[in-house]
């Protein structure tokens, strides 16, 4: 392993495209959603500890969600978790680590991932971020991951790549055109069709000085924040400092704050079998199912012509049934059962803003 790798894993999400499971209490990277037996969070230290020494690891979450961390990656120790007083998306997020790495080890060459990602083919993937580090560690590159598509999919981020190495972009490092997010469908199938277009994983591999030179150029104000922290990181202060810190921090993300302007920007399209799974839908796809269509998750379901349904309970002493459904979401947990039609998912954030608004707190 190399002493100058790091990885930094976003772990602040409170999930609620995945309510009623994920909860803000216990938000899905905390959830053994596919009832493998750890948990999201779990399998992205155990998939990175392969290459990343464990003192290298820096997870930043929310201020509440240290304890839970530390339950599931016991390895690090409570220094190595950085804590946001309030979310502020991504481009703190990274900022924060940044910062605190410089103070660190100014040689640093890092991998920035999401908590909550399935991968299929791990020995590929981290053949793929090993050559990422070194191509990062070696040029002043900003590095993202992308995947070739396999269908016209609305829920994920695309990446365009120069069209003159489209064609032969897997497995190496192009240069990226644009930058889009969630499309609809017709413009999804453009995109599939065109060849010149990669899934955005959200995984992102820098050396920690091209990414404090690009904050620094693109995100000034952020950067001038985290960059007087300097003195109270691993101190006593930097808990009261972060919090002063992120009061005065805009909402924005690293893709839009960053990625979308800087000149120096690429992508390492490769193909390891990957699922970002942010929906029940997304989910739902990659679930084992019936001769109907049905992915079950749980026991004691019984159905009676349904058909491509996702059904889910964690309940086993309570019997499930359900008759006479087509392409729904059947979520039924202790205190919320949830009903919806798997093609209009995308309401559930929604419909969690209403809960909160009719309800309080108490089923959030």
């Amino acid at each position: 392993m190399n002493k100058n790798d790091y990885c930094i894993i976003m772990a602040g999400g409170i999930g609620s495209r995945f309510w009623p499971l994920s909860r803000t209490r216990k938000p899905k990277q905390f959830l053994d959603i596919l009832g493998s037996g750890k948990t999201f969070i779990r399998h992205a230290y155990e998939r990175f500890s392969r290459i990343i020494p464990s003192k290298n690891f820096l997870v930043v979450t929310g201020i509440d969600y240290r304890d839970l961390v530390l339950a599931e990656i016991p390895e690090i120790d409570e220094a190595q978790v950085l804590c946001e007083p309030m979310r502020r998306n991504t481009a703190p997020c990274i900022a924060y680590a940044t910062y605190k790495l410089l103070k660190n080890n100014p040689e640093a060459r890092i991998v920035v991932t999401p908590s909550d990602h399935v991968i299929f083919n791990e020995n590929k993937f981290l053949e793929v971020m090993l050559n990422g580090l070194a191509y990062a560690g070696d040029n002043d590159a900003l590095v993202t991951v992308g995947l070739r598509p396999s269908r016209p999919e609305t829920g994920y981020g695309y990446i365009q790549v120069e069209k003159t190495v489209a064609p032969d972009c897997n497995d190496t490092i192009c240069k990226v055109k644009t930058f889009t997010e969630k499309p609809d469908f017709e413009t999804a199938k453009i995109f599939l069709e065109s060849g010149e277009f990669y899934w955005n994983s959200g995984i992102f591999i820098w050396s920690l000085s091209s990414i404090a030179k690009a904050l620094a150029a693109y995100l000034p104000d952020v950067a001038e924040i985290f960059a007087k922290g300097i003195e109270h990181y691993d101190t006593s202060t930097e808990e009261r400092f972060i919090f002063e810190a992120y009061t005065q921090c805009p909402n924005i993300s690293i893709d839009y704050g960053l990625m979308e302007k800087a000149d120096n920007v690429f992508v390492f399209a490769a193909d390891f079998g990957w699922s970002d799974l942010g929906t029940w839908n997304s989910l739902y796809l990659q679930l084992a199912k019936t001769g109907e269509g049905n992915a079950l998750l749980g026991d004691n379901v019984y159905l009676t012509k349904v058909k491509e349904c996702l059904i889910d309970t964690v309940n086993p002493n309570k019997l499930i049934v359900v008759k006479g459904l087509t392409n729904y979401l059947v979520i039924d947990t202790e205190d919320v059962l949830m009903i919806c039609p798997r093609e209009n998912e995308d309401c559930i954030k929604q419909t969690v803003s209403d809960v909160l608004a009719d309800t309080g707190k108490d089923f959030l």
